[in-house]
């Protein structure tokens, strides 16, 4: 049944892109003719499956923790083609699997979507878990973060070994999981990294009393030094935001869990100096001559770690917000979120761009031009100035500006 399903399915994947297609059908078609197909798979993984869901920074943390324990000499399978429900993960290893069924790798490090996450352990039940955040994020899709929290664990239940867990996220921090394993921030680190609940009441910040494996406790500029086991280790980052460099301190614990006595801490944050942020996240193109950052927000907590990071008066601004199934309908979120820390913004554009304007408005932020055509935005935006340009955009306008970007010239 196996070699019969990687057939059609690599039948069907062959002609889905030979017509253009997507790459979910052949993981869906081969997830209706074998349900155990994936369990089959990645149950035979030395090192087993190792999962990384939650509302941020799944994309860029699941890349970090495969290129760690690249470095440290395993085989890692991911998805990294973007797709983290289980046809998607099917479709990847339809790419990577021989006709005869050979699967050469030591483990699985895969980003899960929080509401799907559930349904893949119930198709492959997963030896490891990294839970980085809860917050508000297409609620229309998931509900209220209390029942984002609830998926939540019901993956840190699936978990046969180690559960990596944000210890500064109140809903993630308390998640029950039979081993535990923390990170977090120092003290000195804990204001610059507010909660979603933080933004809506503006608490009083607090540092956990649970002990954290990793800690991040210094970052300046793209200088980080981490604590792992009582230990200080520092390195230079690539990663671009201080959201990145957070979530690498979850990447370190879960890599720490996986490896176990194999670990060398000093290595391992060594190794985070030479990786980059994931597809459309800090990425940087050139079009019109001008240098173009992307920058991916979502949610409050993410658009505000965002302009933390990114905020200054050396480049252009634009924001891109859309509201399309994958955005998420509501973008009521947006006034959670300070815009004060941006000097000015120079462009505002997508489906709701009026709703955007609104809110730079009333926070009496300068905004030169909204134009809802996107495309017509982007070369206003580009040819305006000789500074290099910044863009916060939403997820489905950053790969509309991207496919726009590539269809223009790019030097």
């Amino acid at each position: 049944m196996l070699r019969f399903s990687i057939f059609i399915g690599k039948l069907i994947q062959k002609l889905t892109r030979l017509r253009g297609g997507g790459s979910a059908l052949p993981g869906l078609v081969v997830e209706r003719i074998n349900p155990r197909f994936v369990k089959k798979v990645l149950s035979k993984l030395p090192y087993g499956v190792a999962a990384v869901s939650g509302t941020n920074g799944k994309t860029t943390t699941t890349k970090i923790v495969a290129e760690l324990l690249e470095k440290q000499g395993l085989r890692v399978f991911t998805n990294n083609t973007g797709s983290n429900f289980v046809r998607g993960v099917i479709s990847s290893i339809l790419d990577n699997i021989t006709i005869s069924g050979k699967f050469e790798y030591d483990i699985a490090v895969l980003e899960l979507d929080e509401a799907h996450a559930v349904k893949f352990c119930e198709a492959a039940p997963i030896d490891y878990a990294l839970l980085l955040n809860v917050q508000r994020d297409q609620l229309d899709r998931f509900g209220e973060i209390d029942h984002t929290a609830v998926l939540l664990q019901k993956v840190a239940t699936a978990a046969k070994q180690e559960v990596v867990l944000n210890r500064e996220d109140p809903r993630v921090s308390i998640i029950k999981a039979e081993h535990p394993v923390y990170f977090g921030l120092s003290e000195e680190q804990l204001e610059r990294f507010p909660s979603d609940d933080d933004l809506i009441e503006k608490s009083e910040i607090k540092i956990s009393d649970k002990p954290a494996r990793v800690i991040l406790d210094k970052l300046s500029d793209n200088h980080a030094e981490y604590i792992i086991d009582n230990q200080s280790y520092a390195t230079e980052l690539t990663l671009k935001g201080i959201y990145n460099a957070f979530n690498a301190a979850g990447a370190l614990a879960l890599c720490a869990s996986i490896l176990k006595d194999k670990l060398d801490a000093s290595s391992l944050v060594t190794g985070l100096s030479s990786v980059e942020s994931a597809f459309g996240r800090g990425e940087v193109l050139e079009i019109n001559g001008a240098e173009v950052e992307i920058l991916l927000v979502k949610n409050p907590s993410a658009f505000q770690l965002s302009i933390a990071s990114f905020a200054d008066d050396k480049h252009d601004f634009m924001i891109v917000i859309n509201d399309n199934y994958a955005d998420g309908r509501d973008v009521s979120w947006l006034w959670n979120v300070d815009f004060t820390p941006l000097p000015y913004v120079n462009m505002v554009s997508g489906v709701r761009a009026y709703d955007m304007a609104l809110k730079l408005k009333y926070e009496e932020i300068r905004v030169d031009e909204i134009e809802e055509n996107l495309e017509a935005a982007i070369d206003k935006f580009t040819k305006n100035s000789t500074k290099p340009k910044r863009i916060f955009t939403t997820y489905t306008a950053m790969l509309a500006i991207r496919k726009i970007i590539s269809g223009k010239s790019i030097l």
